[in-house]
């Protein structure tokens, strides 16, 4: 395994992480969660993520109780959450969004739910406009006095958020956000590769990417249709269709089967190389549902240290879609 420092912070980060959004409680139980965690751990992973919104927090009850069991030294793993949609059907006024009381009484709920005493990284899952900046800065950083977050970050911000963020940060001598959780992968490139590229060497902004494989966009399952049974097809997952399928995608899909097919890997190794290819990202989160798929996405590492500056403009050249941001 590689490990990388998230930006300008000491922490070191598995190059792979675990994620189990969607996976956890809807396609994967305590038993077969805790094969798959202990998989990515006897390989090295050391970032396993989650938030409070997945499964409705059951995502969480089942990391906490796999956690418990396993019974593995808590300085050896790195553990998140994330804050910002809640976690109940009806949510009511306050247990959504970006408040002081939300982001400490979900960070309360989250700890009871993975059974832990801190959360390494917790971030603010998406942004919220209604929301002071200076209150929810302010509030990340008291949760970080008082021992309940180690950093702090976010999700799918924009590049001026973060900024204003870290603005408000220094103005008050706070502790500003280190790290973004923004979806990058072949199809989705905007925000890593350009929006964000101030931030890097002036705040050291670190990376903890998601959906590498474009919620499979990018392993060929979907080049036919989508099939029964597959995440595209999950009930839950109907809600967000819009925004990871379509016919463009299926026919870039199917140029990067001729490229993967020619430099003889499988499409899924090669667009998880990809991403890791990128020095900015520190950690890609894979969300395998079955062993023998989390353990095939972790070879995309010896796929990464082999690719050429050629191969990777042809990869690039052959998926480049019109992003819609």
């Amino acid at each position: 395994m590689e490990y990388r420092k998230l930006g300008h912070t000491g922490l070191q980060l598995s190059v792979f992480g675990y994620g189990s959004w969607i996976s956890f409680h809807g396609q994967v139980d305590d038993k077969a969660a805790g094969e798959l965690m202990q998989v990515a751990y006897d390989n090295g992973i050391n970032f396993f993520d989650n938030a409070e919104v997945y499964a409705k927090g059951e995502s969480e009850k089942i990391m906490g109780r796999v956690l418990k069991q396993k019974g593995w030294d808590r300085t050896s793993y790195v553990l998140t959450s994330k804050a910002y949609f809640g976690w109940r059907g009806d949510n009511k006024p306050n247990q959504q969004g970006l408040s002081r009381k939300h982001l400490r009484e979900a960070c309360d709920e989250a700890l009871g739910r993975l059974q832990t005493d801190y959360l390494d990284i917790y971030y603010c899952h998406r942004p919220d406009d209604s929301v002071p900046a200076e209150e929810i800065v302010w509030t990340m950083h008291q949760l970080i006095q008082s021992g309940k977050i180690l950093y702090w970050g976010t999700s799918e911000w924009t590049a001026a958020g973060i900024q204003a963020a870290i603005t408000i940060a220094e103005k008050y001598n706070l502790i500003r956000p280190v790290v973004e959780q923004p979806e990058y992968n072949l199809f989705r490139r905007h925000k890593v590769e350009t929006d964000f590229e101030p931030l890097y060497d002036t705040y050291g902004l670190g990376l903890t990417t998601w959906s590498p494989l474009h919620s499979g966009m990018l392993t060929g399952k979907y080049n036919d249709g989508i099939p029964k049974g597959s995440r595209l097809d999950l009930p839950e997952f109907k809600g967000m269709m819009g925004m990871a399928y379509s016919e463009e995608k299926v026919a870039k899909a199917r140029a990067f089967k001729q490229v993967a097919d020619e430099i003889g890997v499988s499409m899924a190794d090669l667009a998880i190389a990809w991403v890791i290819k990128n020095p900015r990202v520190t950690c890609a989160i894979l969300g395998a549902s079955k062993r023998e798929q989390l353990e095939q996405n972790l070879k995309a590492l010896d796929v990464a240290n082999k690719l050429t500056p050629d191969q990777m403009k042809t990869i690039g050249d052959a998926t480049r879609l019109q992003e819609q941001n």
